[in-house]
């Protein structure tokens, strides 16, 4: 079988098991198993325990972010391009619940490197939000800090979303529910900051 395939079927295991039960109680003889390869010839491709579930994250963002960034289509619209990539991202974790567990709970809870690839993940999200925000709002309704917070929060809310719908105990959304949910808060506030209405501070 090429080395290539070989990996594929040792990521796809270690993600399961990664996803499963953790990072600390995971253990490399499960995951050897599950792929159906040795011990040994799992440590031969992937080194450690840590560049494999490095690799497993990696992968998974990579896989993730490159599905919004094909949903955003250049000739589309800033409202339609903003619709598609959250739908996508919705489509995308449904389908791939482990990797998205793997990328929001698993990753995170044990620091670097891994907390840093998620990071990398959210900027990539982050960059496509700010650039469609500012296309459709143009830079004299919203100064860039502006346009990079409301990034930053309909991507956390996405987060969360995702997070809900990817729990099995969850009553969770569809996918295009999910991106209508956010469409209406963050569109339809657009819109009002365009026209100049905006929540002001209130001092007592």
């Amino acid at each position: 079988m090429p080395r290539e395939v070989r990996e594929r079927q040792m990521l796809d295991a270690a993600v399961r098991v990664f996803a499963r039960r953790g990072y600390g109680a995971a253990s490399m003889d499960e995951i050897a198993e599950l792929a159906g390869a040795s011990k040994p010839l799992v440590y031969l491709y992937l080194n450690s325990k840590e560049d494999l579930f490095t690799a497993c994250v990696r992968r998974e963002a990579d896989v993730l972010l490159a599905a919004v960034r094909a949903a955003v289509r250049p000739e589309d619209p800033a409202e339609r391009r903003l619709w598609n990539g959250l739908r996508a991202f919705f489509a995308h974790t449904a389908e791939h619940p482990e990797g998205w567990a793997v990328l929001s709970r698993q990753a995170r809870s044990y620091g670097e490197p891994f907390a840093g690839l998620v990071a990398e993940l959210r900027e990539g999200v982050v960059d496509i939000i700010v650039r469609l925000i500012e296309e459709a709002a143009g830079t004299e309704s919203l100064d860039g800090c502006e346009a990079s917070g409301l990034a930053y929060a309909l991507v956390g809310a996405a987060e969360s979303l995702a997070d809900r719908a990817t729990c099995p105990e969850a009553d969770a959304p569809a996918a295009r529910d999910a991106a209508a949910t956010l469409m209406n808060v963050a569109w339809v506030g657009l819109e009002n900051l365009v026209n100049g209405r905006r929540w002001g501070v209130v001092r007592a």
